[in-house]
């Protein structure tokens, strides 16, 4: 499968202040962070809990189906690539802190290139599933970037693991297992799958989650028993 690249200089050295920013705040927070839920400007990895690889994506575009910057997940659990921050879905606001609640629809931003988990009808290079790319500019596409967050209780919880579907095509955001070749070699594709499988299960893990000042109604403060 062909693929074309366009990092330049200035996007190689923003990558590097951005890993350099992440890794500083993340030492900072180790530890000291107890509170369940993923909440709204939290910026995180996602865990496929199946394969337990990363949700990704850089700088290159697909050969093929819609030539958008692509989608991918990765084995490692250190690679700056792969944060991602939950933002409210296009014209709504979402209070920095609150947490995510189950069922709500959000929009997911790459970190580093500053585009939106999106999905759409094209293909899927590998699984022929429905493509999974990252679109728009600095955070502005359209509705292909809306994903509901499908979880059990109130809240997205840490510890939960979830599923994520895309508003327009009511896929959900899955791992098969396929792999690339050159140039993103051993980097597995992500698609969207149109029902449920224990392939498009996700969790949160590694990131920089913003607590609420005040904790939401029906929700406990661990703090109160102090």
């Amino acid at each position: 499968m062909e693929f074309y690249s366009c990092v330049g200089v200035w996007n190689a050295m923003k990558k590097a202040f951005i890993f350099l920013f992440m890794t500083i705040l993340i030492d900072k927070t180790s530890g000291r962070f107890d509170y369940e839920y993923v909440t709204c400007g939290s910026t995180l990895k996602l865990k496929n809990n199946y394969h337990g690889v990363r949700l990704h994506s850089h700088d290159v575009k697909y050969g093929s189906g819609s030539g958008q910057q692509s989608v991918t997940a990765v084995d490692s659990t250190d690679d700056n690539n792969s944060y991602w921050q939950i933002r409210a879905k296009t014209g709504t606001e979402c209070t920095r802190g609150n947490p995510i609640k189950c069922g709500q629809t959000v929009r997911l931003l790459h970190v580093t290139t500053r585009r939106n988990l999106h999905s759409h009808h094209f293909q899927s290079p590998l699984s022929r599933n429905l493509e999974v790319s990252a679109f728009g500019e600095e955070g502005e596409g359209d509705e292909g970037d809306h994903w509901v967050v499908t979880c059990s209780g109130k809240y997205w919880s840490r510890n939960e693991k979830i599923r994520i579907k895309n508003v327009v095509t009511e896929n959900y955001l899955h791992v098969a297992g396929d792999t690339f070749g050159r140039p993103i070699h051993g980097q597995r594709e992500v698609s969207g799958y149109p029902s449920p499988s224990e392939m498009n299960y996700w969790q949160a893990a590694e990131g920089i989650f913003i607590k609420p000042s005040d904790p939401p109604q029906g929700v406990k403060d661990p703090h109160d028993e102090l």
